[in-house]
């Protein structure tokens, strides 16, 4: 996590505005969590996820998320919602740690994308998720412009140590990444990869292959320039 603010008046489109928006989540949480709870801090939350969420998607240029000249964001999107989920629940985590919503908004993400990205992992200010169903995001370290794909696993050893990962990092479907490894920045790791307490690998590269036999092979491609189509 780069612990970067949100820098204030980015414009990002939105499908619905943000009272909308919260009545729209509102009416997920008690319908898929019909406890009676009140939902009173709920416009909050969403302020603040959606300051993160709108500094994220102005540094992602994927298709769906930038028109061109304006970045954007829509609540039927999936992927882009399930980004939104995550940033509502870690928000509300952070603010008030043990709050029903963080819980709530948690487990709709499962209900909804099959995306486990539990409220108490940080997750960079930059990340984005492409068809995610089935991927477990673990207690790592991660950083800005990271990208994962469907069935993908970041997660701990028997130990419990668990991957740090540099900046511009992508995963793609069933790849795994676990225990004692740091990934170092500029690195993909490929469909079907495990990487399992690996130890420091240098980044620029392609992970390929299946513990204990992982291997690297270098790489002329860009996360940040190729994959999110950003360039300062």
């Amino acid at each position: 996590m780069s612990g970067r603010a949100p820098a204030a008046g980015i414009d990002v489109q939105l499908s619905l505005d943000r009272s909308d928006l919260t009545a729209y989540v509102a009416r997920q949480l008690e319908s898929f969590f019909p406890d009676g709870f009140p939902l009173d801090d709920l416009p909050a939350f969403v302020d603040r996820a959606l300051e993160r969420l709108e500094y994220c998607f102005s540094r992602v240029r994927l298709k769906g998320y930038f028109d061109g000249e304006q970045s954007r964001f829509s609540h039927r999107h999936s992927d882009q919602y399930a980004v939104f989920l995550y940033y509502l629940s870690n928000s509300t985590f952070r603010e008030k740690p043990g709050h029903p919503i963080a819980e709530k908004a948690y487990a709709l993400n499962k209900a909804l994308h099959a995306l486990d990205a539990f409220y108490e992992v940080e997750l960079p200010d930059i990340f984005a998720v492409q068809h995610p169903v089935g991927t477990v995001l673990g207690r790592a370290t991660y950083s800005d412009y990271f990208m994962c794909y469907q069935n993908c696993t970041v997660g701990a050893n028997l130990d419990s140590d668990y991957p740090e990962f540099g900046q511009g990092i992508v995963i793609y479907g069933g790849g795994r990444v676990i225990g004692r490894t740091s990934v170092g920045d500029n690195t993909f790791v490929s469909t079907g990869a495990i990487v399992m307490d690996a130890g420091a690998l240098h980044g620029d590269c392609v992970l390929h292959g299946i513990f204990p036999r992982t291997q690297r092979s270098p790489t002329r491609r860009n996360v940040i320039r190729d994959i999110f189509g950003w360039a300062d």
